[in-house]
């Protein structure tokens, strides 16, 4: 196997990404003439990527090898297929996407999840950033207008602009200066630097969240030509509820992003209009594997055993976004774009845990322990229980509090940073399951705090990385939902373990497997490399380090 070599790193380099990191500031200038970027007829002209959320490797393994999935299984045979692909860490679905299209870990991208939490952030109210510092960041389906003081996700746009009660502000070279998601970003994207590298280059993308999504703008605010804004968790006006409800109904929302992609492979816009051209960088989300996988086994969502045996719903999912891959494909073959696309099928995380009898919902018992030895308030008003009106995301919560997220994992932000030793020793002496124990005793379970989160995240003294991270038992989910069995967030076996298939056109070794472990923060750079780009011009790249995928060296065609 040929190992691509990690690209040399510029020292002046590494110091502008980290002036831009520092700053919530948009990029420099781009580091090449775009003329140097015209492409003759048989190169790759156009990179789609797209993400099923919730594939694991195993998922591809298993529908290939059973015929249930003839569309990746042609796509595995004329491309490579990654066996042992991992997130960087976390794998929420803001870390999860950073990491495709930054090619950084939350270390630089600064994404944690898309609820978290920043010491040096004001509220949306302190517009002269003269009060107290430390806010509870929320950019999700709430980011929408539709969300403001509360409101009912009516419109499928989210209300057609952002929930100002939802935009902190961040006091920036003496100027207090509102913090949109583009702005939260700590780092530049594929988008950004297509755009500015490759002459007359177009950019598209469509996820779940019509305006938290905001972020793959990149710090420039532009770098997404065409950004579909659309809000899962809408109120579908013909059921009276949003898509997430049954696997079936959130087909019909990714089917929203399915025409998207198909209309952009016509020329046209995401909403249809023509005349738009084909983008250089495009790609989307899908839910419905994901939803299908966290219903309840009961109701035959989820796994059937250890060995990732799909039940009804899974099942049914496949076939779903299998066929929503060839009808992708099919239109690139009709528009004679396959020999010039090169096409990257992968996942923002898995979900844990697909082996049922290892599920526990024991409730949050993580902030329950925090709360009962007053390192957070007691009553919880803190993170997102903070609202005065109980309405999330309503622009009247409290500032300095600290915080708690979880899922199957448990980001925690101190109210009071020196209280870190007993908390970390109150969270080892209570690791068992028992109450109030945090189901931290096993031997992929762990607790991340000083030094060591420091080295993986970045130090949570500059406000922004949590003070501690639990990863509890595989299998664990902090929540006593009685409407889900599994999650993802955290760096369980089943939540970071994805399915990655790669295609690029003209490539030798077709239907070639790589077992060496790769991150999906490579993704991002191999991308770069595919339209002769150099990788670092991704910030994160050069500051981490990222390598392209294995395979890829200086000339694009070695793969």
């Amino acid at each position: 196997m040929k190992t691509i070599r990690r690209w040399t790193r510029v020292q002046s380099a590494v110091g502008a990404g980290i002036v831009v990191l520092a700053g919530l500031h948009a990029p420099g200038a781009a580091a090449r003439d775009a003329n140097e970027h015209e492409h003759d007829h048989d190169a790759v002209k156009h990179v789609l990527l797209i993400s099923f959320d919730g594939l694991h490797e195993q998922d591809v393994a298993r529908c290939i090898s059973s015929n249930a999935c003839p569309n990746i299984a042609l796509l595995a045979k004329a491309g490579t297929t990654y066996t042992n692909a991992h997130t960087p860490g976390l794998s929420d679905s803001f870390p999860g996407l950073a990491a495709l299209v930054t090619g950084g870990s939350p270390k630089t991208a600064g994404l944690f999840y898309d609820v978290s939490y920043d010491r040096t952030l004001y509220a949306p109210t302190d517009t002269h950033c003269t009060g107290k510092q430390g806010w509870n960041v929320v950019f999700d389906e709430t980011a929408g207008i539709d969300g403001e003081n509360g409101g009912a996700l009516t419109h499928l746009d989210g209300g057609g602009a952002f929930n100002p009660q939802a935009i902190p502000n961040a006091l920036i070279n003496g100027v207090c200066t509102p913090v949109y998601p583009h702005n939260y970003v700590k780092t530049n994207t594929i988008f950004e630097v297509v755009k500015q590298n490759v002459k007359g280059a177009r950019t598209a993308w469509a996820d779940k969240h019509a305006w938290g999504y905001d972020w793959l703008n990149g710090p420039s605010g532009t770098g997404v030509d065409d950004l579909s804004r659309t809000e899962i968790n809408s109120i579908d006006p013909a059921t009276q509820s949003s898509y997430t409800d049954l696997y079936t109904h959130t087909e019909q929302f990714d089917e929203l992003h399915v025409q998207s992609v198909i209309n952009e492979i016509d020329g046209k816009d995401s909403t249809g209009k023509p005349g738009a051209g084909v983008p250089t960088v495009f790609g989307t989300n899908f839910q419905t594997l994901s939803v299908a996988q966290k219903a309840l086994v009961t109701k035959g969502g989820g796994y059937l055993d250890a060995s990732f045996t799909p039940g009804p719903a899974v099942t049914g999912a496949i076939a779903y976004i299998d066929n929503a891959l060839g009808r992708i494909v099919s239109e690139l073959k009709q528009r004679n774009l396959y020999s010039s696309t090169a096409i990257i099928v992968t996942a923002k995380h898995g979900q844990s845990p697909t082996d049922h009898s290892k599920l526990i919902k024991n409730g949050d018992t993580l902030t329950k322990l925090l709360e009962a030895n007053n390192y957070l308030d007691p009553n919880g008003n803190f993170g997102q229980n903070n609202t005065t009106s109980s309405n999330l995301n309503d622009g009247t919560g409290l500032v300095n509090t600290g915080m708690v997220q979880t899922d199957d994992v448990g980001l925690i932000w101190l109210r009071d940073q020196t209280q870190l030793s007993a908390v970390v020793k109150t969270l080892k002496d209570n690791l068992s399951c028992n109450a109030p124990g945090i189901c931290a005793d096993g031997p992929q379970a762990y607790i991340l705090y000083g030094p060591q989160i420091a080295a993986r995240f970045g130090d949570p003294a500059s406000g922004r990385t949590p003070d501690i991270i639990v990863q509890p038992n595989p299998g664990v989910i902090y929540t006593s939902s009685k409407s889900k069995d599994e999650e993802h967030g955290g760096n369980a076996p089943d939540d970071n373990h994805l399915g990655l298939v790669v295609y690029m056109p003209g490539a030798h070794h077709a239907g070639r497997t790589v077992d060496e472990r790769v991150l999906t923060t490579q993704v991002a750079p191999t991308i770069l490399r595919m339209l002769d780009l150099e990788p670092e011009l991704l910030h994160s790249v050069a500051i981490e380090g990222t390598r392209t995928l294995p395979g890829f060296d200086s000339e694009r065609d070695h793969f």
